[in-house]
């Protein structure tokens, strides 16, 4: 049998498959890897202290440029966007030990940056997302 190699497709709003899992209250994306619903992933996504940080942060994203690179910096996980073509950005992750290449049309990596309005609100089943990650990070450090 061979090993778990996902390639990820390009994400974009109106896929026929569900690939967005949520988003929890830190802002991070939960995936669907290739929209498989067994094969689950989070990326980190923006999180800003104030609006006109927020402006600022998808002022830069509009005006990446291809080979441009956009750091997420974050108080204990970050990511970076990818600017790969016109209208095609990625960020990098790893599944399964492999590496992988989330890739997203700008429109659809625009919405998700958007959740980091400091007006923007969870879904209440996303919120659970989020909840369950800090216990499962609560009974590891209650184990080591």
């Amino acid at each position: 049998m061979e090993p778990l190699f996902p390639l990820a497709p390009r994400y974009h709003l109106d896929d026929p498959q569900p690939w967005l899992r949520g988003i929890d209250p830190a802002r991070r994306y939960w995936l669907w890897v290739n929209g498989d619903e067994s094969v689950g992933t989070t990326v980190p996504g923006l999180s800003v202290s104030s609006f006109e940080e927020f402006k600022q942060a998808i002022l830069r994203f509009r005006g990446l440029e291809p080979g441009d690179r956009m750091d997420i910096r974050r108080i204990i996980d970050g990511c970076t966007i990818h600017c790969v073509a016109a209208n095609c950005y990625a960020i990098a992750d790893t599944i399964d030990g492999a590496p992988v290449w989330h890739l997203f049309d700008g429109e659809t990596l625009e919405s998700l940056l958007m959740t980091a309005h400091p007006d923007w609100q969870p879904a209440p089943s996303d919120v659970e997302l989020g909840r369950g990650m800090m216990e499962r990070m609560f009974a590891q450090s209650m184990a080591a």
